[in-house]
């Protein structure tokens, strides 16, 4: 009994240890990353190039967002009683959507009016950060990156992955939300 007792308490003992961390496999480095990294900045780099070209042969006076992206207004209301859209705010807007070309990709007609909760419902970035800067009545047209519109993924259907994009926006009415 004695010596199975012994051995029971050496087995646990050596049972016992402090577990050790495991090693990775394979180390993997940064060297996808930075490859994506550096795909994304020549690709922003490229939009940049022909969004000013297309900004200077138009020769209208876009203005640059905080949001980055650009745009100017096609009618601007001088209006100060008009308020931009707040949070909750319905937005009632027509919009289409070119290529960097002109070439017409979806019209107004196709996409209808829209109305939209702000920042309360999906939309793309650059239209929801357009739409804050405009009054009922105006009509602006804003250039967007493709980071600022539908990204890598698109629209999943005529609008392809990082691509940038025209929208010519009139906003037909807001309706403040009571609580603001």
């Amino acid at each position: 009994m004695n010596k199975l007792l012994t051995l029971t308490v050496v087995l646990l003992a050596l049972h016992c240890k402090t577990p050790e961390a495991r090693r990775p496999v394979s180390v993997k480095t940064g060297s996808f990353i930075d490859a994506s990294v550096e795909r994304n900045k020549r690709r922003f780099a490229n939009e940049q190039v022909s969004i000013e070209k297309i900004m200077q042969e138009q020769d209208n006076n876009y203005l640059a967002s905080e949001s980055g992206f650009w745009y100017y207004y096609n009618n601007k209301t001088e209006i100060d009683t008009l308020k931009t859209p707040l949070f909750g705010d319905i937005i009632n807007y027509n919009y289409n959507v070119k290529a960097l070309n002109g070439s017409l990709i979806y019209s107004k007609e196709d996409i209808k009016t829209q109305t939209y909760a702000m920042d309360k419902e999906e939309l793309f970035t650059g239209l929801r950060e357009g739409l804050k800067l405009m009054k009922t009545g105006e009509t602006a047209t804003f250039i967007f990156p493709s980071q600022k519109a539908y990204g890598y993924y698109g629209d999943e259907n005529k609008i392809g992955s990082n691509t940038p994009i025209i929208c010519e926006v009139t906003v037909n009415s807001i309706t403040q939300n009571q609580t603001n």
